[in-house]
């Protein structure tokens, strides 16, 4: 019930969300005075989330450090989310966030981990016979990762359920393991309270995919950019996520 619940709460955190319900009520009030401040406050809502020198910089204060340098580990605990099933062909497809996979595979190519394990099932409501794990699983074995040194947890929801359901799988068959979890640079504070909770070695972490900016200022940051809403959206789950996740685990 919970995990449907924040399903549909998510709607509510949309910039874009509040911009329309603003502008809405701007044209159904009658009083002149709430009219006028019902469109204003429409407007300074567009113009503040959809620019993106604000967002860079708030992703900045946010996201940690990349590490200067990486140890050798036994295991990568990737988090999902970053691929899903194409069905024109029924093969994986990934999206933005694929970075969090390709950064294991480089890190397992240069002898750095010896085993990826993929921790993801399903996060849709209605149709989630596909497990991303299992999607993630037949890709790794057609770019020539041996199956050994591939662990499958195809179960999980969330970031939470990632982090109980892998703890079990590392606990039970690799109990000295040294561990990283990669996930992207936003999520890591998040999973970072989750993993070193649940696990009993807390684990590294490997920041991937940054929304932060690093280039200096420039005209297009100021520009108003609808691209910008879907930002801070996965700002706003990551904060609402991070303080329930305080609360309950």
């Amino acid at each position: 019930m919970i995990f449907i619940l924040s399903k549909v709460l998510l709607f509510l955190i949309k910039p874009f969300f509040w911009f329309c319900l603003l502008l809405i009520l701007s044209l159904l009030v009658k009083n002149k005075k709430f009219k006028h401040n019902f469109l204003i406050a429409a407007v300074v809502i567009l113009l503040f989330f959809s620019n993106g020198f604000i967002i860079g910089k708030a992703y900045n204060l946010y996201e940690p450090v990349y590490p200067q340098t990486i140890k050798n580990y036994d295991i990568a605990i990737v988090l999902g989310g970053f691929s899903g099933l194409n069905k024109r062909n029924n093969e994986i497809q990934f999206n933005w966030v694929s970075d969090r996979l390709f950064q294991a595979v480089s890190l397992y190519k240069k002898g750095k981990i010896k085993k990826i394990l993929i921790t993801s099932g399903s996060a849709a409501l209605l149709d989630n016979e596909v497990k991303e794990a299992d999607l993630v699983q037949k890709f790794l074995h057609n770019i020539c990762i041996p199956d050994t040194d591939v662990i499958i947890e195809n179960q999980s929801r969330n970031t939470l359920e990632n982090a109980k359901f892998s703890a079990k799988v590392v606990e039970a068959r690799y109990p000295d393991a040294n561990v990283i979890v990669v996930t992207s640079a936003w999520h890591v504070p998040r999973a970072k309270l989750i993993f070193d909770r649940i696990f009993k070695k807390k684990p590294d972490y490997l920041p991937t995919n940054y929304n932060g900016g690093t280039a200096g200022l420039s005209l297009e940051e100021f520009t108003p950019d609808p691209g910008v809403l879907a930002s801070w959206e996965i700002l706003f789950k990551e904060w609402i996520g991070l303080a329930a996740d305080k609360i309950r685990t």
